[in-house]
């Protein structure tokens, strides 16, 4: 019960819950959501590329462009998302934990679309294409960082 009171607070308030290092980690996270979020918005085909090795060249042009359209889309929905976090983490930042079960939900939930359906791209040898490692710190971070905000305030927190 005091999981779902951290998580879905009474009020929403600038009261930051959890451990001190919470907002901290929400900030880092926000921060490379943004980045995210705004590279494969504004270059979607380097975030294709890079970010998750598909060899866009073995596509026709028409086929190229839609992954690139569809990366510029997630890049949106990865700044509309963003924009709730600043908020919170300017204004409400009782909702940290809410959030980042929000984040965690997104990055795990996109995990499991790839499972059921990956992206298999020409030049990739039959791997799976967004399956780098790399998301998976990210995901370190966001659970770490939902711990964090969960956990009652230690040490110094309440002292003043």
């Amino acid at each position: 019960m005091r999981f779902i009171k951290r998580l879905l607070p009474e009020r929403a308030d600038n009261a930051c819950p959890g451990n001190g290092l919470a907002p901290g980690f929400f900030a880092l996270v926000l921060g490379l959501k943004i980045y995210v979020g705004l590279g494969s918005l504004l270059n979607g085909r380097a975030m294709a590329r890079a970010g998750d090795g598909i060899a866009l060249d073995g596509f026709t042009a028409g086929s190229s462009q839609a992954v690139v359209s569809l990366y510029a889309l997630w890049g949106l929905e990865h700044l509309a998302i963003c924009v709730l976090g600043l908020v919170v983490l300017v204004r409400y930042r009782a909702l940290l934990p809410l959030m980042f079960a929000l984040f965690l939900l997104e990055h795990l939930g996109r995990k499991l679309v790839l499972h059921f359906t990956p992206l298999a791209a020409p030049g990739m040898g039959g791997e799976s294409a967004g399956l780098s490692p790399t998301p998976y710190g990210f995901l370190i971070l966001i659970v770490v960082g939902l711990v964090l905000s969960l956990m009652g305030r230690g040490g110094g927190g309440e002292r003043k």
